[in-house]
């Protein structure tokens, strides 16, 4: 995480997301793909508002 942090800005609650997401085989929903582009085995979908 420390890594992710530092290179994509990947703080606490979106590693949450990320690791609930991918326990239970789901996609992440977001309109900051950079922020989950890095987690290795996460699905991303994104949205524009």
């Amino acid at each position: 995480m420390e890594t992710l942090t530092l290179s994509h800005g990947l703080q606490m609650g979106d590693a949450l997301i990320a690791a609930t997401a991918q326990e239970h085989g789901l996609a992440v929903l977001t309109g900051n793909v950079k922020h989950f582009a890095a987690v290795p085995g996460s699905l991303i979908e994104t949205f524009v508002l």
